[in-house]
């Protein structure tokens, strides 16, 4: 299955943050805010960008439809 590399980024540098809080003592409860933070924008990045998806797809299946599905040149 293929693994967008946005997605592959994002899971990285969540792990790199998990491991600093897990390895610093004094700045753990710092760190595990800034990785849940960083969760919680992903995770609306990632919703906003399955909407925008979602939305593009609708709208270009009305165009093809009210354009006759598209083609062009056949006369």
């Amino acid at each position: 299955m293929f693994t967008p590399p946005w997605l592959t980024y994002l899971i990285a540098v969540l792990h790199v943050r998990i491991d600093r809080a897990r390895t610093a003592p004094s700045r753990g409860a710092s760190a595990v805010e800034w990785v849940i933070i960083t969760a919680i924008i992903a995770g609306v990045a990632l919703g906003l960008a399955t909407l925008i998806k979602t939305l593009v797809t609708q709208k270009q299946g009305e165009l093809q439809s009210n354009f006759g599905g598209g083609g062009g040149g056949d006369s």
